[in-house]
């Protein structure tokens, strides 16, 4: 066992003293030492529940003949850290989640690892750890929220924002916001859309990492301590088989997870999510491909903010195995590859039927015969950039208009609800990418404006930030180069023509190249907006959205 190393021998006697210190009895430390990463704090509401998901995996675990030793992971809701100073410092969690993760595994010796994640930077960052680490490991989140109900109808965290621009339209009274304020966030649990937490606990059960169910049994249904428990019971059998990450996380595994991120319809985010998870896994995952498999993939499902249907609906319809199992009608999904359940995909999903084509459209009727998610490129964007197709009004997916050009996020968000942006108007925010922001903010805050002002189908967002999984409409994030590298988008100008064709995979600027290099020829870096701390460290490191926002070290010379 590889936990020998601080169990056994004579030379490990001082460290047997410390467990004797810890209250571990010799029958304990006989077992395989299983680490729990618990992810329960008091700020984030998809957290709050976690200790009950730990104590359940524990309980698994020591059913199974292990030894439970749960230490912890951080966590940032996104939701609170919106729109402020804190939005800095969500996605930057990722690898200091990874990070710490790694020092503890490998500092204590541990045979086998059970992740409790739950939100945005949570989940791929303990899987980017699992990935590194390459020991036994399964994943146990703790599950999406139940849907709030206003008026007899269905709402989630995305009516919250988009209440406010309506406000500002004066299109709802300060007594309607109260009322969304009390009700659409009703239980603990991550928001109850297809959201970045909800997209990523999806995507780990497709990748093999989770058992049937980590995506969308619902926090406060008592199937999800079922869920736990047989999570800690089959850690077991994969520290027995000796099962790794890297024997689940194959190419052929990130191919599957992308057609689902298409089928499924997706946060953006996880385009720069599975890049990095992959990276770690030692698959280099070019988005290059995300247009092919996406032209080849139908989207079946349009969860808020796409459509009216929430997570709690697609657990009833069938959960994730459900849709895999429709796209495999169309052998669209490889099934021959190994999980942590001990079997195949094909075998986990064998049996699992669409139990209503209202939430997971059959094949036969998808919402397009294209997936959720498009890639673009073109002059503004020669590296590439982000947008969720699936949410994208039919309108707005090919639209020119004069580029609104913004240094930061507030000062869009000032002019969006001062009525300074009109239909047909481009909202350009740059300067937020991973370094210029540096942290690459999400931009719920505008798109929310823009389609609580009613614009949300007249005008566009173009950002080298990125978006939260709550936005919709034609928001296009993740623009490579960004503009602190000196990027085109960093060229634009009051004005400017921008041409976007979502179906064509393009994004251009009306600007002639000599007048382009006229411009870059000006063009200076800015001055960093943080320069200590944490966030000037993760600014020299951090690479372009388009590879993950993974970071390197700088060559050694």
């Amino acid at each position: 066992m590889r936990s020998d190393s601080v169990k056994t021998g004579a030379q490990q006697a001082p460290h047997r003293s410390l467990f004797n210190a810890l209250g571990y009895t010799e029958e304990e430390r006989k077992r395989p030492m299983i680490g729990i990463v618990s992810s329960y704090n008091e700020i984030v509401p998809g957290h709050m529940n976690l200790d009950k998901i730990v104590e359940a995996v524990k309980l698994g675990v020591a059913m199974a003949g292990g030894m439970p030793v749960v230490f912890p992971a951080i966590a940032v809701c996104d939701g609170i850290a919106m729109g402020h100073i804190g939005m800095k410092y969500s996605l930057v969690t990722r690898d200091l989640i990874a990070d710490s993760t790694e020092c503890m595994a490998l500092a204590h010796g541990f045979d086998g690892l059970v992740m409790v994640p739950n939100c945005d930077k949570n989940v791929p960052g303990l899987l980017m750890a699992a990935a590194r680490l390459n020991i036994p490991t399964i994943f146990c989140s703790g599950g999406p929220m139940l849907a709030g109900r206003v008026k007899g109808e269905k709402r989630s965290l995305s009516s919250m924002f988009e209440a406010v621009g309506s406000v500002a339209a004066g299109t709802m009274s300060m007594e309607e916001l109260c009322e969304f304020e009390e009700k659409v966030c009703p239980t603990c649990g991550s928001c109850s859309g297809m959201y970045t937490a909800n997209s990523m606990n999806c995507l780990t059960e497709v990748l093999g990492m989770g058992l049937k169910g980590n995506g969308t049994i619902p926090a406060v249904y008592s199937e999800r301590i079922r869920l736990a428990k047989h999570a800690g019971m089959k850690i077991m059998e994969l520290v027995e088989k000796d099962i790794k990450p890297r024997d689940i996380m194959t190419e052929k595994a990130f191919i599957n997870a992308l057609r689902m991120d298409m089928a499924l319809g997706c946060s953006t985010n996880s385009m720069l999510h599975l890049p990095a998870i992959a990276h770690e896994a030692g698959v280099e995952l070019d988005l290059e491909v995300a247009n092919k498999l996406s032209a080849e993939t139908p989207n079946l499902c349009h969860l808020a903010p796409a459509g009216p249907t929430y997570m709690e609906d697609l657990n009833e319809a069938g959960g994730i195995y459900a849709v895999m199992n429709e796209l495999n009608k169309k052998n669209l999904l490889y099934t021959d590859l190994l999980t942590v359940t001990g079997k195949t995909v094909g075998e986990n999903i064998a049996g699992c039927v669409n139990k209503n084509p209202d939430v997971i459209r059959p094949l036969e009727n998808p919402y397009s015969e294209t997936g959720g998610i498009a890639v673009l490129k073109g002059n503004l964007a020669p590296d590439s950039c982000v947008v969720k197709r699936s949410a994208v009004v039919p309108e707005m997916m090919v639209h020119e208009g004069p580029a609104r050009v913004f240094e930061c996020e507030e000062d869009a968000i000032e002019a969006i609800k001062g009525g300074k942006i009109v239909a047909g108007d481009v909202v350009v925010i740059r300067y937020e990418g991973p370094k210029g922001g540096p942290g690459m903010r999400e931009m719920l805050n505008p798109t929310s404006a823009i389609a609580g002002m009613g614009l949300g189908a007249s005008v566009a967002l173009i950002t080298d930030g990125r978006f939260s999984g709550a936005s919709r409409g034609a928001s296009i994030g993740h623009v490579s180069p960004e503009a602190a590298v000196g990027g085109p988008i960093a060229l634009v100008e009051e004005g400017d023509t921008i041409c976007i064709n979502i179906p064509e995979n393009t994004i251009h600027m009306k600007v002639s190249e000599e007048e382009l290099e006229r411009r870059r020829a000006g063009w200076k870096p800015r001055e960093p907006k943080v320069t200590t701390g944490y966030l000037a460290r993760y600014r020299e490191l951090v690479t372009s959205g388009n590879r993950g926002a993974i970071l390197e070290a700088p060559h050694l010379t």
